[in-house]
């Protein structure tokens, strides 16, 4: 049996019928009182933690020097993300003010098999042949892929996401190349990659998967002069940040033919549209609705990480987060600011 306490509120925040589900069920074992909010934490939204303890985010959600003020002012004492990024808090802001913890890890796998979905999808067309089809069109014009046996993939990122992907395409027989500010050369040796630096791994690689945390140097890794050195149709994956791609760039790449595939989960304007239904309305970011309209680019709405096992992993790792701080005096997985 878990720890019980009816003490501690937490203002729940970008809730999402999932997110109450699967929390729901998490919570019988805790006894937090939990008040989901619809509405995104944002400045004008920041005054309903009043009386909370706990602020629990999401990806989109905004948490910058002036919402970091109100919490304060509130008495927040805890914000816990429910993901493994934390791109969108400003952690100089918050330093010493409130402590913040995450999910590091709740299924490489889900968001590693999300981006080799992706890969399979986009070479083998099979969401222009599921739309033909539908239209009692058979014909396979259009639709020639390749073997991804033989290829060579690169993989910008060899964490834990990065890792699960490594695997599965040694499976398929892939030649993997690899970046990583910190190697993990046992892991290499066992699996039998190759570590190269990044212009190598762009000049080489048939297919370019992301895996790495957005920071400074990594936002937009890949511009306009990273794509001039990489192969003629080369197919770019991104399951990471969105503001891992300039979009702007990408797009131009698609145009010249330069990019042959872009399989997108993530957009670095993603906070307006994703997680949110827009059937009924009209697309005004031009940058996405172009990315939209190419039949070699798939877009998902930051799903990589939806499992079921992913799901429960999440809100169970958040739950104990939150009781370890309050009841153990313990900060797992705390978010820590190393300055600048």
């Amino acid at each position: 049996m878990g720890i019980k306490t009816d003490s501690i509120k937490i203002a729940f925040f970008d809730t999402q019928t999932y997110d109450s589900d699967s929390f729901d069920k998490v919570q019988k074992d805790f006894g937090f009182k939990i008040t989901y909010f619809k509405s995104r934490l944002t400045l004008e939204t920041a005054p309903l933690t009043q009386g909370f303890q706990v602020v629990c985010v999401f990806v989109n959600d905004v948490v910058n020097k002036d919402v970091i003020n109100i919490l304060e002012r509130n008495g927040v004492a805890l914000i816990a993300v429910r993901a493994a990024g934390y791109n969108n808090i400003d952690l100089k802001a918050i330093f010493k003010k409130i402590p913040v913890v995450r999910v590091p890890s709740y299924s490489p796998f889900a968001v590693a098999e999300h981006a080799v979905t992706l890969m399979l999808s986009l070479n083998r067309k099979v969401h222009r042949a599921y739309y033909r089809t539908r239209d009692d069109n058979f014909t396979l014009n259009g639709l020639l892929g390749f073997d991804m046996h033989g290829k060579t993939v690169g993989i910008i990122g060899s964490g834990q996401v990065g890792k699960v992907a490594i695997n599965i395409l040694k499976g398929f027989g892939m030649r993997v190349l690899a970046v990583d500010t910190i190697p993990d050369k046992e892991f290499q040796k066992k699996t039998g990659f190759e570590y190269v630096d990044l212009d190598t791994l762009y000049r080489e690689s048939d297919i370019i998967s992301l895996h790495c945390p957005l920071t400074k140097e990594s936002h937009h890794l890949i511009n306009a002069t990273s794509i001039a050195k990489m192969k003629l149709g080369v197919m770019i994956i991104n399951t990471g940040r969105g503001m891992l791609i300039d979009s702007k760039a990408l797009i131009d790449g698609l145009k010249a033919g330069k990019v042959g595939y872009a399989g997108l989960d993530v957009y670095e304007e993603e906070g307006e549209y994703f997680f949110q239904d827009f059937s009924n309305k009209v697309i005004t970011d031009d940058v996405l609705a172009r990315l939209l309209s190419f039949n070699n680019v798939i877009v998902t709405s930051h799903q990589g990480f939806f499992t079921q096992e992913a799901v429960r992993n999440i809100a169970t790792t958040t739950m104990e987060n939150i009781s370890g701080f309050f009841l153990k005096k313990e900060i797992p997985n705390e978010v820590c600011y190393k300055g600048n």
